[in-house]
């Protein structure tokens, strides 16, 4: 159950940890200071009613600590340079490869960080191949994966703060090490708070059941 308020004051955001989500009443306000603050510490803050909490899960972590990053054999120099970056920002990084010049399959890659994305190893991952379209299309058939590829820091921004992404995929033909560089910063900070947005974010896990269940065997439902 996240904290209630009526009025967040400076002293009350800060007393709430990084990435923490709380829940605001309907009528309730935000001072102008505790705002600054909550934006810091990027705390999702809720208005009563709306979402439902079992939806409040779905919104991915604000404050990434722990990313899985991997690629394939296009985006082997691309891959170290980010991790090397993420490593230096003090996130502990599951580096998964491939780390050979051998060609590798796109699937094969995305699939090993939306796994660790899935099953709650890791906040968020990061897939790099040729263009990122295939490891995107890859990812998403993980059940929980909302992966989307970004080619610009607009598209990144979007790809969070509207649509909940928890992967995120990069094309090492289409963008420059520094173009990437600046995506994945943006990318990593930027949380989604609108409880308009995460309400959408159930609509993506319903449709995801229904597409399971519809499935001859129930796609396995429940096993």
């Amino acid at each position: 159950m996240s904290k209630r308020f009526d009025i967040i004051t400076e002293a009350d955001a800060r007393t709430l940890d990084r990435g923490e989500t709380v829940t605001l009443s309907r009528f309730g306000h935000v001072t102008p200071l505790a705002a600054d603050t909550l934006r810091e510490r990027r705390v999702v803050v809720l208005r009563d009613g709306q979402p439902a909490e079992g939806d409040v899960a779905l919104v991915p972590a604000a404050d990434i600590r722990t990313i899985a990053v991997a690629s394939d054999h296009t985006g082997l120099v691309l891959r170290a340079t980010l991790v090397s970056a993420l490593r230096g920002k003090g996130l502990m990084v599951l580096d998964q490869g491939t780390h050979e010049s051998d060609p590798v399959d796109y699937p094969d890659v995305a699939a090993g960080v939306a796994l660790a994305v899935s099953r709650g190893e890791v906040d968020a991952g990061i897939v790099i191949d040729g263009a990122g379209i295939g490891s995107a299309m890859a990812a998403n058939k993980v059940p929980g994966v909302r992966a989307a590829m970004a080619t610009t820091p607009t598209i990144a921004r979007y790809s969070r703060e509207h649509n909940g992404a928890n992967v995120l995929t990069l094309g090492a033909s289409l963008v420059s090490e520094a173009d990437a560089l600046e995506i994945v910063s943006t990318w990593l900070t930027t949380p989604m708070r609108e409880p308009r947005y995460i309400r959408r974010l159930s609509k993506i896990r319903d449709l995801e059941r229904r597409a399971l269940e519809a499935l001859p065997d129930g796609g396995g439902v429940g096993r």
